[in-house]
């Protein structure tokens, strides 16, 4: 087949290129684009990382400089590892599978305070780059090498490796632990790292980091994790029988979580303990030091209904409570904070007065028009924030999220127009990203003051399908949904049969003012199906209520797709006679739900990578939503697809599935689906079962993402008896 890069125009790529085949070797058309953004503090420099094409799954480090206007080369992998093939390390492996990173070469990267030096792991080896010269240079250390990060002042780096958190200097002299596994000394022994997040913490936590520099370089927090107490699940590959069972230390729910202490390490090894209430708060779930205050921690307790932030002496590890949060249903996590303000104020995420603000001190600064995201940056004078509209914004604008400046005059929109709206923002300097629904992938522009001096450009490909997306929203409850309908399609030409394609489950918001997020469904609606996406009650981006509905019944996340699609319904084509439903992960265990429990809507699913057996998923995340599974059983129950019994509750008539399952899959384990067939088949309900050879919890492999979307419409077309 011919390469998308040989191809001269869109045109000619449209009528040569399949939709599936570009998807999957684009990565969803993340190749070529930008990401990763840095920006100077002296307003110079804007650092980030694109690889070299639109195809290219390599990526290179970038420096723009904002004063020539100009871009240039900081870091090629190709040329570091002298045209070499990558090999990554079983930690490093770990880290991209939590973060869904599929792309190889610098994937990452961390930058010194003044935004001067960059470190990156390649092959696990340190590589350094200086950000002003423009060159860049291997640092020799033992390996393999996992998150190396410069001290504030470029002096020094740390980094882990080998179950130990190293130094060395930057110019490659120096190197040594300063804290590691000592079978002698503090109990250290198998499964004790330092430096590293444990799963919980990067699976579920939004917390992929083990280490924390000071602000003066001269120590740092350091991550103590003790897998130990963790039960251990065994990941085989039934392709290869010689090969030997992978052991992965998985906390289910209800089971022992990592041990997780932190120390304060300073430059000679020397350590002090950080001191709190650990059996309270178990959970580190974040960790600031900045110049503007004292080491701010916020814990966790175990069922998430509280949390301290705490500040830490430094010198003695001991730590004290500046403010305490309970919440009877749960608490969230939040991007960006705790922060400190310059003049040492607590910056943080709250929900209260049915709204989701943003508080800096004793001051909520934010009301019920806007849902808060996350903190972006704390300026000198306001805050940069990401956020949604509330329940009491005077529109709705379905699926957008903007930038927002929050300062001694108010609530300022930075970004403009309809889209999904990030930005990065050091001093005056603000790189806007910015994605919409009429146009493909996103365009990124540097500010300076308020004013735009440049734009950075994205080599993504183009896709041969154009969105064409309706943002609406459905039944009593406002529903936010996406319908869309084949181009073919013409008035008078009769309903169509409809494909539900939801997530459906906390934090994965679907219904999107973007272009690129719709694009599977728009190919689905292309083979013929009025395709719907709806996000029902879990989802982020209207209210802490409107979130926080699903305690203890995820099914209500089903109840939402049966509302949306029967109002829906009055106003698009849809046959209600001929539905079908698809999902990935949550989104499977909803598709697997519906079949199962509403056979009377829905008849058949493509049920991806599900859930079905709560019981084995992991403690931060379902205990959130369904409590201990040894104090609420019944819910547990009640919420899962199959018990030791067989079967929960299910309905007549028996529908079709295609159970999907990675057999690497170290998140949701193949065992879900290996007891939901099982169950099947002791109930005598016929299905499917798709088992993925040496593929995740993500499917990067091109010929695997290609096929899989092929088959799917096979199986839904057989199912639902089309023809043609």
């Amino acid at each position: 087949m011919t390469s998308p890069l040989e191809q001269p125009s869109p045109q000619q790529q449209s009528s040569r290129v399949s939709f599936p085949r570009q998807y999957a070797r684009t990565q969803r058309f993340t190749l070529g684009a930008p990401r990763g953004f840095a920006v100077a503090p002296d307003g110079g420099r804007v650092v980030f990382l694109r690889s070299g094409s639109g195809t290219d799954r390599s990526h290179r480090l970038w420096v723009l400089d904002l004063d020539e206007g100009a871009e240039r080369l900081a870091a090629d992998p190709a040329v570091l590892l002298g045209g070499a093939e990558e090999e990554l390390s079983p930690e490093e492996r770990a880290r991209r599978e939590r973060s869904r990173e599929g792309s190889s070469g610098i994937v990452g990267y961390a930058v010194d305070g003044a935004v001067e030096l960059a470190a990156f792991a390649l092959s696990g080896r340190l590589f350094v780059a200086e950000l002003r010269a423009g060159t860049a240079r291997e640092l020799r250390v033992p390996g393999p090498v996992v998150d190396p990060r410069p001290s504030p002042d470029g002096r020094w780096v740390a980094y882990a490796a080998g179950g130990a958190l190293r130094v060395t200097g930057a110019d490659g002299s120096g190197d040594r632990a300063l804290a590691g596994p000592e079978p002698d000394t503090d109990g250290d022994g198998d499964g004790v790292t330092y430096g590293l997040a444990e799963f919980v913490a990067s699976e579920e936590m939004d917390r992929a980091r083990g280490f924390w520099w000071a602000p003066s370089s001269d120590r740092l927090l350091v991550a103590r994790v003790d897998e130990s107490p963790v039960n251990r699940w065994w990941i085989a590959d039934p392709a290869h029988p010689g090969r030997e069972p992978q052991a992965v230390a998985y906390p289910a729910a209800g089971t022992a979580n990592a041990d997780v202490r932190l120390f304060v390490v300073d430059l000679s090894g020397n350590r002090t303990e950080v001191l709190w209430d650990r059996a309270a708060f178990p959970y580190l779930a974040r960790v600031h030091w900045s110049a503007a205050g004292a080491p701010l921690l916020l814990v966790q307790a175990r069922d998430q209904r509280s949390q301290a932030y705490l500040t830490v002496d430094p010198d003695t590890g001991a730590t004290e409570a500046v403010r305490v949060d309970e919440d009877p249903v749960w608490l969230d996590l939040f991007g960006g904070v705790p922060a400190w303000t310059a003049d040492g104020q607590l910056v943080r995420i709250a929900d209260t007065g049915g709204a989701r603000v943003l508080a800096v001190g004793d001051r909520v600064l934010t009301d019920a028009r806007l849902q808060v995201r996350a903190v972006l940056d704390v300026g000198a004078e306001d805050v940069l924030i990401s956020a949604a509209a509330g329940e009491a914004a005077e529109s709705a604008e379905t699926g957008e999220i903007h930038v927002y400046r929050v300062g001694p005059h108010g609530v300022e929109r930075v970004s403009e127009g309809a889209g999904v709206h990030a930005a990065v923002r050091s001093g005056s300097v603000t790189v806007l990203s910015s994605a919409r629904p009429d146009a493909p992938g996103s365009v990124v522009r540097v500010l300076r003051d308020g004013k735009r001096v440049a734009e950075v450009a994205s080599h993504a490909l183009r896709p041969v399908l154009s969105a064409d997306v309706r943002l609406t929203e459905a039944g009593e409850r406002r529903i936010p949904c996406a319908v869309l309908l084949p181009s073919s399609w013409r008035e008078g030409d009769g309903p169509l049969p409809v494909l539900l394609d939801p997530y459906g489950g906390p934090h994965g918001q679907r219904v999107v003012a973007a272009h690129n997020p719709h694009l599977t469904s728009r190919w689905f609606a292309e083979q013929g199906f009025a395709v719907v996406v709806a996000d029902g009650r879990g989802m982020p981006g209207r209210s802490p209520a409107w979130e926080k509905a699903i305690r203890g019944d995820l099914t209500l996340a089903l109840d939402d797709q049966v509302e949306a699609l029967h109002a829906l319904a009055g106003r698009f084509p849809l046959d209600l006679g001929r539905v079908a439903i698809r999902g990935w992960s949550f989104g499977g265990y909803l598709a697997g739900l519906a079949v199962l429990r509403r056979p009377d809507v829905f008849h058949a699913a493509v049920v991806g990578a599900p859930v079905t057996d709560w019981r084995l998923y992991d403690t931060h995340y379902t205990e959130r939503y369904l409590g201990h599974p040894d104090e609420e059983p019944a819910v547990y129950a009640a919420n899962s697809l199959l018990t030791d019994d067989g079967l929960t509750d299910p309905r007549e008539p028996v529908r079709p599935m295609m159970v999907v399952h990675g057999l690497a899959d170290d998140n949701v384990v193949m065992a879900h689906t290996l007891r939901l067939s099982s169950a099947l088949l002791a109930a005598g309900r016929p299905h499917e079962v798709l088992p993925l050879s040496g593929v995740t919890h993500m499917t990067p492999q091109e010929q695997v993402a290609e096929n899989l979307l092929l088959l799917q419409v096979d199986f839904l077309r057989r199912s639902l008896g089309l023809t043609g």
